[in-house]
């Protein structure tokens, strides 16, 4: 089973397969997993693996442990490329998520104007004003859009939160391009029904709803650590690189990690 959690406000750095190096913030508590999905490839595993009996920590808790942080890596390295908030599920579920956002924008000046921050979220909360308004003032705001069905989402991203995938894709044509799409193709099998979301049954739909919410950028990936569900597949380089050759031909700047 994969327990990929981190125990602390402040992780890492890590080495990122798509923005460098990387100081990891994470606002979900210390001691188990908090997302309102629950996909079935997360390397963080199911959200009934790991009930939480802490509490979400303090904005002042984040603040101060990502000052120490910096302070540290400013005397002893290494520098961040970015500041990335992820961690144990996801960020935005935080009620003091847009002060922590302003705390974190303040702090990089500080120490590390040249780094970005970053934040990894699933866009289920893009309707509460004040989690796209601090969405908005982050230099890299990475939101998910796996698929452009319906269907096919709720059996991979389990939403466990109030959820229309029309809704949402207008939100994020509601970012006006501010935003970088990120999606994970996979293949195999999740209780007998085929995931791969590869041909172009899955791949033209999502190309038309990019098209239409025409962000800055698309990130697209494959698994790269062990997930809950033991039946999923790797993408190929062949299959990422078709896709990012289809998004170019419209237009669409798109990187691939393996």
């Amino acid at each position: 089973m994969p327990t990929l959690l981190f125990d602390a406000p402040i992780f890492g750095p890590v080495h990122s397969r798509r923005l460098g190096v990387s100081l990891g913030i994470n606002l979900l508590p210390a001691d188990g997993k908090v997302c309102s999905f629950d996909c079935i490839y997360c390397e963080c595993g199911y959200n009934r693996d790991f009930k939480t009996k802490s509490g979400l920590p303090a904005r002042e808790e984040v603040r101060t442990a990502l000052e120490n942080k910096l302070k540290d890596m400013r005397l002893n390295g290494p520098a961040p490329d970015v500041l990335t908030f992820a961690g144990n599920g996801e960020p935005t579920i935080h009620p003091h998520f847009a002060e922590i956002i302003g705390d974190t924008l303040a702090l990089r000046d500080k120490y590390f104007p040249e780094a970005k921050v970053s934040v990894l979220s699933n866009a289920a909360h893009l309707n509460r004003p004040a989690v796209f308004e601090a969405l908005s003032r982050v230099d890299n705001n990475i939101l998910k859009l796996d698929t452009a069905d319906e269907k096919y989402m709720r059996l991979l991203n389990r939403p466990r939160a109030t959820y229309s995938l029309p809704e949402v894709i207008e939100r994020l044509k509601a970012c006006h391009g501010n935003c970088i799409i990120q999606t994970m193709f996979l293949k195999g099998a999740y209780h007998g029904k085929d995931m791969d979301n590869t041909s172009d049954v899955h791949v033209l739909p999502w190309i038309k709803a990019i098209k239409e919410i025409a962000p800055r950028q698309v990130m697209i990936y494959t698994i790269e650590r062990e997930t809950p569900d033991h039946d999923l597949i790797k993408a190929s380089h062949e299959e990422l690189d078709r896709i990012v050759s289809l998004l170019a031909r419209e237009g669409i700047y798109a990187t691939a990690s393996y």
